[in-house]
């Protein structure tokens, strides 16, 4: 080594090499002088940084060659520590709160203000709640930018921003409750008690909050209708509407039966109220151009799952989340936000309408509605016995007469109601598993065959197929009993493929379909009203345009065996959603649930009373304290870093930390665990009056271990959707 000029050593060059050169130091942002925009010439940006200890805004020199651009909602790049991040500009203000120079921008990345005020607001109440940050909630809220689809999206309409309104949801400037088109009549809301006072006030410009529980009915009068009809009368006074659904095939139901009622889909060209599906699964061109329209104020109407709910929406008047029960609803990614929580949020920060809406009732509903936060819109009794099918349950009392048979999977009278109905139209049949027989067990002894590499239970994808390990993947091509030396395998569940090859061998000559994931056809959305045998997986139930004639849920008993906390409520969530696709009982409708199921959902759905048993499930979680009567917080991680965190929280008196205890095994029996510290759960729990202080004091205690860059895995979620 030689000493340069400098005395900094230097590594001599080869000979018949070039010297090497020197690395140009690249510029600073601080280093270059600029000249600041002559008017508000600061501007708070949210950076998109996931540290806690950053989750604030921070502030930027507006350059002058950026100041007709970098206006707030617009993403721009900056300077931070050493590196090039992109953010929103939040605000512009005149004086910097900051004592030293600001760095200045580094580019507007678009000058189109993707982030509205009402937006912005709504995401930093979703971070406070979750305990998360605001980086992580705008990127579930607003969708990556698509350069080229800016240019195909007319420019904004004329009128005041979503932020102009009066605070009652009633937009500035837009038409008065006299002054607009007369409600529609909703005829879907006529059976329900407060129904039309509903619609009613969503014209007036209200903004009421219902819990509506659901009935099935005529080809008109379903669900996608009825919330067809009350967006329609929320676009009588002149404001806009937010659908959120589960999945995809929910979204097309809603938009069809938004083309019914008068609000066709935007187009480029079209005049008037119109709507927009915003979705994922679109893609990111048709995904960004479906935010564009709603942020410019074209589409006035936005259908869309989970991250739909966080739309840009002019002068939102309502909001609506079908089904708030099922778990597409729950966002898998930090702050892990939920649906329902996020459109309440927006119900009381833009002072708009919110529906939540299912054939069931969650116990989340069920305490707004006692705390007298929403308000029930249900039907009276005589209503729902002539809507509703006929159901019965087969228990192994039921069926007793049967004497043997009566434990066949699929008893006799249930095979009878098949063959009648099937004359009148599809039948539709249940099963909790998908595949053909996802568990398989000795044919002599009866123990559950394990996979000789990993442990894993096997599976048998066919008749004539060879068993498979569940876990590795693994053929067991020469399996043999660990406890008697049999090769042969007996069935241990059945799943839906090989129910629909025994109902196939059942019914000869009768058209049998098959729907789910893991089916050769995948998920139906329809199936035509013609005889035929529709078996489907849960949550896969095909629509049959003028209702099944009958529906058979299998193996009832396997849908309430979880010791899950949700267990209860998401059996009968999943059997009433499957019975809503049955005609009436006075059409000859019927459902036949046939085992052994808990007695408590399978009452509920006998003589359907979905707030019933959410009203007894509450009461039961507010004597055990279990959430929606408190709020709790689950922490997993290694046992240090989780036992830090929980030094660092201040509870009020009356909270409770359950743990930390070891986690059950994830990866199953006979699984190797690669750490040495395995994972712990530690539960916080307060009442529901003190969870934005335990959000707080969680948030404040990941900053801080966030700033001291301490080691280990840490997880939190409030709100967790089990915790069982």
């Amino acid at each position: 080594m030689t000493a340069g000029a400098t005395g900094t050593p230097e590594q001599p060059t080869l000979l018949g090499l070039d010297a090497p050169a020197r690395p140009r130091r690249r510029a600073r942002a601080r280093d270059v002088d600029v000249e600041p925009a002559a008017d508000l010439p600061v501007a708070r940006v949210a950076v998109e940084l996931s540290p806690p200890h950053l989750d604030r805004p921070f502030e930027y020199l507006v350059p002058a060659t950026m100041a007709g651009t970098a206006l707030p909602g617009t993403r721009v790049k900056v300077r931070f520590g050493t590196q090039d991040v992109d953010g929103y500009v939040l605000d512009r203000v005149a004086e910097a709160d900051h004592d030293g120079a600001l760095v200045p921008l580094r580019r507007v990345v678009s000058p189109e203000p993707v982030l509205t005020p009402a937006v912005a607001r709504l995401a930093r109440a979703v971070a406070d709640r979750y305990a998360g940050t605001l980086a992580d909630v705008l990127r579930l809220a607003v969708p990556p930018r698509h350069a080229r689809t800016e240019g195909e999206v007319p420019p904004a309409a004329g009128g005041p921003e979503p932020d102009e309104g009066d605070g009652t949801g009633t937009p500035v400037g837009a038409a008065a409750p006299e002054q607009a088109a007369g409600a529609p009549e909703g005829p879907a809301w006529a059976p329900y008690r407060g129904g039309p006072a509903f619609l009613a006030h969503l014209a007036d410009g209200g903004a009421p909050r219902a819990a509506w529980s659901a009935l099935p009915g005529p080809a008109e009068e379903r669900w996608p209708d009825a919330v067809a009809q009350a967006v329609a009368a929320t676009l009588a006074g002149g404001r806009g509407a937010l659908v959120v659904v589960p999945d995809a095939r929910d979204v097309d139901r809603v938009c069809a039966a938004l083309v019914a009622a008068g609000v066709p889909a935007w187009q480029p060209d079209a005049a008037g109220a119109s709507h927009v599906r915003l979705m994922a699964d679109d893609g990111p061109a048709r995904r960004y151009r479906a935010y564009l329209a709603a942020l410019r104020g074209h589409a006035r109407v936005v259908v869309g799952t989970r991250a739909a709910a966080f739309a840009p929406v002019r002068h939102l008047g309502l909001a609506v989340c079908w089904d708030d029960g099922d778990d597409l609803h729950a966002e898998p990614r930090a702050p892990y936000p939920h649906v329902r929580e996020v459109l309440a949020l927006r119900s009381e920060l833009e002072g708009c309408g919110l529906l939540l809406a299912a054939h069931s009732r969650s116990v989340e509903v069920q305490a707004l509605v006692e705390s007298g936060w929403a308000r029930a819109v249900a039907a009276e009794r005589d209503v729902v016995r002539a809507r509703a099918p006929r159901v019965r349950a087969l228990t192994s009392v039921e069926l007793a007469r049967e004497g043997a048979a009566a434990a066949a999977r699929l008893p006799g009278e249930a095979w009878r109601t098949i063959r009648d109905r099937l004359a009148d139209g599809p039948v539709l049949v249940q099963v909790p598993r998908a595949g053909y027989l996802p568990a398989v067990a000795c044919a002599r002894c009866r123990q559950v065959a394990r996979c000789t590499h990993c442990h894993g239970p096997l599976q048998l994808d066919a008749g004539d197929a060879t068993a498979q390990c569940r876990w590795c993947g693994r053929l067991a091509t020469q399996w043999r009993c660990d406890a008697c030396g049999n090769g042969t395998f007996r069935s241990v569940a059945v799943g839906s493929d090989r129910t629909a090859e025994e109902l196939g061998r059942a019914f000869t000559g009768v058209t049998v379909r098959t729907s789910g994931a893991r089916s050769s056809g995948g998920v139906l959305a329809e199936v035509p009203d013609r005889p035929a045998l529709v078996v489907s997986t849960i949550g896969a139930e095909p629509v049959a345009p003028g209702g099944y004639a009958a529906a058979v849920l299998l193996d009832a008993a396997v849908s309430t065996a979880s010791t899950a906390l949700r267990a209860t409520e998401d059996a009968l969530r999943r059997w009433l959603a499957a019975a809503a696709l049955v005609r009436s009982a006075r059409d000859g409708g019927v459902v036949l649930l046939v085992g052994d199921a808990a007695d408590r959902p399978t009452q509920a759905l006998v003589r359907w009373d979905p707030a019933g048993l959410a009203a007894r499930e509450l009461a039961d979680r507010a004597e055990v304290g279990l959430p929606p009567v408190v709020r709790v917080a689950e922490l997993t991680g290694t046992r240090e870093v989780v036992a830090a965190v929980l030094a660092r929280l201040e509870l009020p008196a009356d909270g409770d930390v359950l743990g930390p205890v070891p986690l059950p095994e994830p990866l199953g029996p006979g699984a190797v665990q690669e750490s040495l510290d395995p994972p712990v759960r530690a539960l916080v729990r307060v009442p529901v009056a003190h969870g934005r202080a335990l959000a707080r004091s969680l948030a404040a205690a990941l900053a801080v271990r966030s700033a001291r860059r301490e080691g280990g895995s840490l997880r939190v979620r409030l709100d967790p959707e089990e915790m069982l």
